[in-house]
């Protein structure tokens, strides 16, 4: 049963227009590069605190 839904899965899916992809591609690397900043802040932010100390 599962490998026929997964196949009638396969047989509905399209691929994705270049435009389509695109957009994704950059909410992907808008997502990466907020979480790599906001990682690299707290980090400054506490190396800067246990300095002053």
């Amino acid at each position: 049963m599962t490998l026929k839904n997964m196949v009638n899965t396969m047989k509905m899916a399209k691929k994705s227009d270049k435009e389509d992809y695109m957009q994704h591609l950059r909410l992907v690397l808008l997502g990466i590069g907020g979480v790599g900043t906001i990682g690299f802040i707290i980090q400054f932010v506490f190396s800067v605190a246990t300095f002053g100390n």
